[in-house]
């Protein structure tokens, strides 16, 4: 379950229509906002009228509140009982500065209802609203319905939304993604743009293998951190014929990685595999990262760093674990179907049951005793999410595409792990990945989350989207 967010609320209002509206306007926005399970920060009753904001002294007065809650307030909710004052509105996020998204909600009117005495124009006022904060280089978001009353059905869908939202654009603004080892030299696709990321404030700090090894010989097979880790790959999937000393050397990488992680602030990983680990250490890293992907700490093999932007990004979305993935092979003449798979370090929540077993690609070069820590099963059926994210060193900009499917019940037969996917018109969507030069690694996600996405990604981080729909 995501944790609550805190917003910061304008309560607009404008003098010559009725000012009870806004005082009851606040009131309902604060019961939505609670009702939610989210806090909500905003001037109250005794510091402007109506704890609204109409002026520019009220505008400077709620600017100074959210200053003093920069650091805790996630979004922006305006929210227009009736015209309110676009001015106002637009001065108070100017002033704030607080670089979090905007949402603007406003109120519709009663038909009955429409004397002096209750006339809101709400409908009239959001557009006043976001004309202005177009003239002051603010972004924003958009309920979907024009109007939605705080209190209906539609206001809490869309305040869902918008918390993901939230949740994504300020989970990557700050984002630090550890590199563990080189690219392997024959995947060029995964190549990315350090510097590019970091215009948009995502840090990759970077490890040797040889550092993650040397801190591994040093460890004790008795170590208190390598037996937790120990413990909790046992009670993760079934281990029947793994080898003792392959789990043991799992335990330590875990401990290991996630002992460097928490000394840098480290929070997601990008991790070098084939075939030094199997090499020089004797098993593959996929459990380990798909033990942590399940916790919300998304692993991607091959350092594809962007790779796992995509799938944090997702996970921030929708609150659940994500997983790389390959766009793999046709499911027989269907063009809407395709085969999604890795070798595989996805993580548990992906599977229907999963099993550890060797990977069976690698131990053909590096022998199967080598190759024990992959997890093997079938991907669950259900919808999905798909994106990925790539920087275009050419032109200086991050391009990305979103859209969503699902996984179907389809059979098929391979090792690692594995699912059919269905989306609709694939191969209009497999001709822009090429055409476009993007990696064959796709992040997946099972949830139904495009939408936060591409209004994360573009609206406010500035990056380009194609949504395939």
């Amino acid at each position: 379950m995501s944790k609550p967010m805190t917003f910061g609320i304008i309560v607009g209002n404008r003098g010559f229509f009725p000012d009870h509206l806004a005082k009851s306007g606040r009131e309902e926005m604060l019961q939505a906002i609670e009702a939610a399970g989210h806090r909500a920060v905003v001037l109250s009753p005794d510091e402007t009228k109506h704890g609204a904001v109409e002026t520019r002294q009220d505008a400077l007065k709620c600017a100074a509140l959210f200053d003093e809650h920069r650091h805790t307030i996630d979004g922006i909710i305006v929210t227009l009982p009736n015209f309110g004052d676009e001015r106002a509105v637009a001065e108070t996020l100017r002033l704030a500065r607080l670089q979090v998204p905007v949402l603007l909600q406003a109120t519709p009117d009663t038909p009955n209802r429409m004397g002096i005495a209750d006339r809101r124009d709400s409908f009239c006022g959001k557009m006043s609203v976001a004309n202005n904060l177009t003239q002051y280089g603010i972004p924003y978001s958009l309920t979907r319905r024009h109007t939605e009353a705080p209190g209906s059905d539609d206001f809490r869908a869309d305040l869902d939304w918008f918390a993901a939202v939230c949740r994504v654009v300020n989970g990557l603004r700050r984002l630090r993604i550890g590199a563990i080892g080189a690219r392997p030299a024959a995947f060029n696709t995964v190549r990315y743009s350090e510097k590019l990321l970091e215009a948009s404030g995502i840090a990759v700090e970077t490890v040797d293998l040889s550092e993650i090894l040397g801190r591994i010989g040093r460890m004790r097979d008795d170590d208190p951190a390598a037996m937790a880790k120990l413990e909790a790959i046992r009670n993760y999937a079934p281990v029947e014929g793994v080898p003792e000393t392959s789990l043991l050397k799992m335990a330590k990488l875990s401990a290991v990685i996630e002992a460097w992680m928490r000394e840098t602030a480290v929070t997601v990983s990008a991790i070098q595999c084939w075939t030094a680990l199997e090499e020089y250490f004797g098993i593959v890293p996929c459990t380990v990262m798909s033990m942590m992907s399940n916790e919300l700490m998304p692993s991607a093999c091959e350092v594809d760093v962007c790779g796992t932007v995509a799938m944090h990004a997702l996970a921030l979305a929708s609150g659940t674990p994500s997983a790389l993935l390959d766009w793999n092979n046709n499911y027989g003449a269907e063009p809407d179907k395709a085969v999604c798979f890795h070798c595989s370090n996805l993580p548990r929540h992906f599977f229907e049951s999963a099993r550890m077993d060797y990977q069976a690609i690698i131990a053909g070069t590096v022998g199967k005793l080598n190759t024990f820590g992959t997890l093997v099963g079938r991907i669950k059926p259900g919808p999905m999410t798909f994106a990925r994210v790539s920087t275009d060193d050419r032109r200086g900009v991050i391009r990305t595409y979103v859209g969503e499917g699902r996984f179907t019940e389809d059979p098929v037969e391979t090792f690692g792990g594995a699912g059919v996917v269905e989306i609709p018109r694939l191969e209009q969507l497999l001709r822009y990945i090429c055409e476009n030069g993007f990696e064959h690694h796709v992040a997946a996600n099972l949830s139904s989350v495009a939408g936060v996405l591409e209004e994360a990604f573009r609206r406010y981080l500035g990056w380009e989207v194609y949504r395939h729909s």
